[in-house]
């Protein structure tokens, strides 16, 4: 049994934060349909490389376990079809331009009106009200205009973005509370309602602590590259072959670490370093002195002491190293699926560990229109006639 066993998604979207959102409800065991246009499908189809006999990863890790159909519907049949899908859907997921839904019938009002439990999750850049609600919206631009980039980077270097598309997969684990709160009011009330999820928003909303340095106190925060603005130690440190991060969060971690680690207790009881405050403000002090201590030994050293002594650290892993990490395998984090194309795919497994409702083992990414037929046959009743003129017209494929 899965959480979301019987719900039923219609996934207009395509790119990241959308389809992010609908994987993640199949992997809750909703049942998802990702509508694709004839031909072209999901943009990431083509983001390569990397890529696999052809086939994009990127597309790959953000649309397991969905079936798809390729439905064209500028045409009037596709229209139709994509209507009668949301008669039978819990949830629709679309990331469409401003207004570009409304042209074929397929916005909020049109599809509430047929179905009033239907749950629309419209995700944008900027939303759907305001004064940009117009304006398309993509990761990089987000991360730059939400303050993220201005606080991520070297301090003397330039504002830096993240290493992932992070604004789009807020915003589709964003998008994934909010209809899964949808959800649940919809078992009360009996009725769906609209989402409406900006790129924009859910990246400012990422600033977190910053944000509310700013809004109480007016002050515009910098870049530390890899230190902390508010505790310290708490940072990269180089070491004799290599270096690894250091994560001191209490004045207690740091007198273990003085005394234990780098048998310094003076260090823990200096006036300059008594508390995490006095060691913020006088960090230029403490920092080349701790520096010093941990380019004498190699990496391994210093996790393996600061770990016995229960400070915490960790090493600075590569995504080659992450992946075969023993811890990896322990939590289940991949799985190797059967692929008719492949024979096999290495996948991520969803992180969402519930015992009693656990996520659904995952099932390949499909291709392009591969879930047509017999998604028309088995939610729409089709007929092999029906199936057979909708292709002939063009508006499945």
């Amino acid at each position: 049994m899965h959480a979301l066993d019987g719900i039923k998604v219609l996934d207009l979207s395509r790119v990241l934060a959308g389809p992010w959102c609908a994987q993640t409800l199949a992997d809750l065991g909703a049942d998802v349909w990702k509508v694709e246009a004839p031909g072209t499908g999901d943009d990431t189809r083509t983001w390569m490389p990397p890529e696999i006999g052809g086939e994009s990863t990127y597309y790959l890790c953000a649309n397991r376990s969905k079936r798809s159909i390729a439905v064209d519907f500028r045409t009037a049949a596709g229209q139709e079809i994509v209507r009668r899908f949301a008669r039978e859907a819990d949830v629709v997921v679309e990331n469409f331009r401003h207004g570009a839904l409304e042209r074929y019938g397929l916005d909020h009002a049109s599809l509430a009106a047929l179905n009033p439990r239907l749950i629309y999750c419209s995700i944008s850049g900027y939303g759907r009200t305001g004064s940009r609600a117009t304006e398309p919206g993509y990761d990089f631009a987000i991360q730059a205009e939400s303050g993220l980039m201005s606080i991520t980077g070297d301090p003397d270097g330039e504002p830096m973005k993240l290493g992932v598309a992070i604004a789009d997969v807020a915003t589709g684990m964003n998008a994934v509370q909010a209809i899964l709160a949808a959800l649940f009011a919809r078992e009360r009330s009996g009725e769906g309602q609209f989402i409406d999820m900006s790129l924009l928003d859910s990246a400012v909303s990422l600033l977190a602590n910053v944000a509310s340095g700013h809004l109480a106190t007016g002050g515009a925060p910098g870049r530390f590259g890899n230190a902390h603005a508010t505790v310290a130690p708490y940072q990269i440190f180089p070491s004799a072959d290599g270096s690894f991060a250091l994560a001191v969060g209490n004045d207690r971690q740091f007198a273990i670490l003085c005394g234990k680690v780098i048998g310094r207790p003076e260090l823990a009881e200096d006036p300059r370093f008594l508390t995490n405050r006095k060691r913020v403000d006088n960090r230029e002090a403490l920092i080349p002195i701790l520096r010093e201590h941990f380019m004498t030994r190699p990496t391994a050293h210093w996790i393996a002491a600061l770990k016995a002594a229960g400070v915490p650290s960790g090493q600075v892993r590569t995504v080659p190293e992450v992946f075969a990490a023993p811890e990896i395998a322990e939590r289940g984090l991949t799985a190797e699926v059967a692929d008719k194309r492949h024979g096999t795919l290495r996948l991520m497994r969803s992180p969402l560990q519930l015992r009693g409702t656990p996520t659904r083992a995952p099932s390949a990414p499909p291709r392009l229109g591969e879930h047509t037929d017999e998604l028309l046959r088995e939610v729409l009743g089709a007929s092999a006639d029906e199936i057979a003129e909708w292709r002939r017209n063009g508006a499945v494929a």
